[in-house]
């Protein structure tokens, strides 16, 4: 096997860009692309787009292609972009694979199919036909609370055999089973960490980066949480990763976190509309209360990186 440093084209943080809809709940180019360009300036690696923050699964397969045609649009050259392309239909999926390679994509990812209880051999004959269907590297996306399948040690193996198969995102709650991940994977082999709450102690087990939802409303405190890292200054990284956690156990205890990271964005100019049902939008009860965490946020920017959220 071909070995590549994937590392160092793809290591980093991603913030896993969320849906952007107009008043109507239709998918609105614009502000795709408005939205892709906030993130621009703020010290990212790149864009995680169509993932569960970006209400892929929600979206049929035309709406999908078409907000990959925005943000590469705007944002090709500028950021680093991986294209989730998982659907329930592994026909759906290719299609979107061999769109995102047309579009310009870094590299696709994807879940298992969600809904039917498939083995082993179906999530693996699901994957393989994307990686077949393109010459994009391809990113392994493991979220069994949500999905119901539990990427095993053997299949990551056979896998991560394929030049392809650069990595996988480790969205389960497991740091043990992130640094397995990466062990079994070899020296060149990706693991980005999923669950943002453990940033730090991922990237201790040897984690490459992160791809994260609530890095959407502060992603200068994620890349200056990762520089702390990389400067081994863990103590410095450990009260930030606290402060994180406190922001994202707020986000957490609204009706959803897409919808209230959404009226967070709100605040700030950057309008995405409401998420797409069964994803519940905040109502103006929760208004005051997150102009209050938006507040919260703009204050930990300032101090750690001496800009704003703006």
């Amino acid at each position: 096997m071909m070995e590549m440093d994937w590392a160092s084209k793809f290591a980093g943080i991603y913030v896993a860009m969320y849906s952007a809809y107009d008043e109507a709940g239709n998918v609105d180019l614009a502000r795709v692309k408005k939205l892709a360009r906030y993130y621009v300036t703020t010290g990212i690696r790149g864009l995680y787009v169509g993932g569960s923050s970006g209400e892929g699964i929600l979206q049929s397969v035309a709406e999908r292609r078409q907000v990959v045609e925005a943000v590469m649009e705007e944002v090709k050259g500028e950021l680093t972009v991986i294209v989730h392309v998982g659907a329930n239909s592994t026909r759906d999926s290719v299609e979107l694979c061999k769109h995102a390679e047309q579009c310009g994509a870094d590299a696709v990812s994807a879940i298992p199919a969600i809904y039917y209880r498939l083995s082993e051999k179906a999530v693996e004959a699901h994957w393989q036909q994307m990686i077949d269907s393109t010459s994009l590297p391809f990113i392994i996306y493991n979220i069994p609370q949500t999905t119901g399948f539990k990427l095993t040690m053997n299949l990551l193996r056979r896998m991560a055999e394929q030049d392809k198969v650069i990595g996988v995102k480790m969205s389960g709650e497991s740091t043990f089973e992130l640094q397995q991940f990466k062990a079994a994977g070899g020296e060149h082999f990706l693991v980005f960490n999923g669950p943002d709450e453990q940033f730090l102690a991922g990237r201790i087990m040897g984690a490459d980066g992160g791809i994260g939802g609530t890095y959407g409303v502060m992603p200068e405190l994620f890349c200056t949480l990762n520089r702390y890292y990389e400067a081994n200054q863990i103590e410095a990284a450990r009260v930030l990763q606290n402060q994180i956690n406190e922001i994202i156990k707020k986000l957490l205890s609204y009706p959803s976190l897409y919808g209230a990271c959404k009226y967070i964005l709100s605040l700030r100019g950057i309008e995405t509309g409401q998420p797409r049902l069964p994803l519940l939008p905040v109502t103006s009860e929760h208004h005051a209360s997150l102009a209050e965490l938006n507040e919260k946020i703009e204050q930990l920017t300032a101090r750690y990186t001496g800009t704003t959220t703006g």
